[in-house]
This record gives C-alpha cells, structure tokens and sequence, in this order.
C-alpha cells in the first residue's frame, strides 16, 4: 500500500483544532470536564484529553484502552470529514499509551531474556498491528528474529534467535505502520506470554516493514 503524502504542519494543525473543537462536544455531551492539549510529531496531530477528576478520566480509557481507542477512531473520522483527507492523529487519555507502551516493551524484554536464556521461541499473546510493530522494533534492537503469524483478531508475534548472522528482523504486512519507535502511542497490551515453541503459528507473512509501511486504520495508530 503506498504511503500517504507527507502533511504540511498548518495542515496537521487543522487537525488538531478540528479533533479538538469534536472531543468538546463529546466532552460536553458525557458531562466530564477536562482539557485538550494538543502537539504536532512524526507528521502527525497528537492530542491528549487531562483532567482532574480521575473517576470521569478513567472512562474514557475503559477497559484496556477500548473506549480511547473508539475516539481516536472517531475523531479520525471527524477530521477526514471536514478536510476530505485520511487522518492519522494520536489521541491520549492522561498518559494511557505512554504506560501501556513501557508495559509492552518491558514485556518484550522478558521474552527476549527468555528466548536468549532457553534458545528457544517465545509466542506472544494476540496483539493488535502497532503493539506488534512495537514488538518487532524491540526485537530488532535485541538482535533477534520475530514473525507474526495467525489472523486477525487473533495475530500474534513469535520471537527466537537468528539462524545466521545474514537474517534480519522480519514482520509481516499487517504490522506496518507510520510510528517510528520513539512514538509515545500504544494501544493495549497483553501483558503476559507462553513460552511455546513455535509450531503452531499458521500461515507466515514475512514482509521487511520499516521500508514498507501500511498506514492502516487499526495502527493506534
């Protein structure tokens, strides 16, 4: 899938003001009082809903992340509405992605500890397709091998050691995404995995990602 074009900065900040001005409404309609604050990184609008009554924030996270994850998509919607264009902003709730993210990466780390100690593979609970690029990046800086295998919504990551000093880091097309690894966006994570062998996985796409990237709306993107 082609890339979308890169986004001027006044684009990406018409943006942000159009999913800001919807997330009040949506604000006002629940009835929470909280604030937008909103950035532009990486080509993308970011915007992030604080307050101060955590019991009215927490609803808006719901449970591991399903309810922002819905108004990210729906203010992605929104946006795409009023400008005619695809949006890939990031919306946060009081630092949630940030969190799940280092629980997803200090995840990764175990697994990789544990693939290294035993030589042998590691599965991974199903994830969705950025929190398995998330994976795959971390495991490329470990200088380890991953493959997703399975279909959605059922997808998982296998981790195991290089066969030869020649193999690369490999992920699949579904896994492609525009985040970079310095992303704070995180959609939630399976804190938990099976140390199997990897023998069961199903049918494997292995396609090169970071020179083929899929800008996919489950990318939580």
């Amino acid at each position: 899938m082609a890339q979308d074009v890169e986004k001027t900065v006044d684009q990406l900040n018409e943006e942000a003001d159009i999913a800001a001005d919807y997330l009040e409404g949506l604000l006002d309609i629940a009835d929470y009082d909280g604030d937008i604050e909103m950035s532009v990184r990486n080509n993308r609008a970011m915007l992030q809903i604080v307050a101060d009554d955590d019991a009215d924030i927490k609803h808006l996270i719901g449970d591991n992340g399903q309810v922002v994850d819905a108004l990210q998509q729906l203010t992605r919607l929104a946006v795409q509405q009023k400008t005619g264009e695809r949006s890939h902003l990031i919306l946060d709730v009081d630092g949630f992605l940030k969190r799940r993210r280092q629980l997803l990466q200090d995840m990764a780390l175990d697994a990789i500890d544990d693939v290294k100690d035993t030589g042998e593979p590691v599965n991974l609970k199903p994830m969705n397709s950025f929190e398995r690029k998330v994976i795959h990046d971390l495991v490329r800086e470990e200088g380890l091998k991953s493959r997703s295998h399975g279909e959605e919504p059922h997808r998982y990551v296998s981790i195991y050691l290089k066969a030869n000093s020649d193999d690369d880091v490999q992920e699949d097309s579904h896994d492609s995404d525009t985040h970079g690894p310095d992303d704070v966006e995180v959609a939630a994570a399976v804190a938990h995995h099976d140390d199997v062998n990897d023998t069961d996985g199903g049918e494997e796409d292995v396609e090169r990602d970071n020179s083929e990237k899929e800008s996919d709306s489950s990318d939580y993107e």
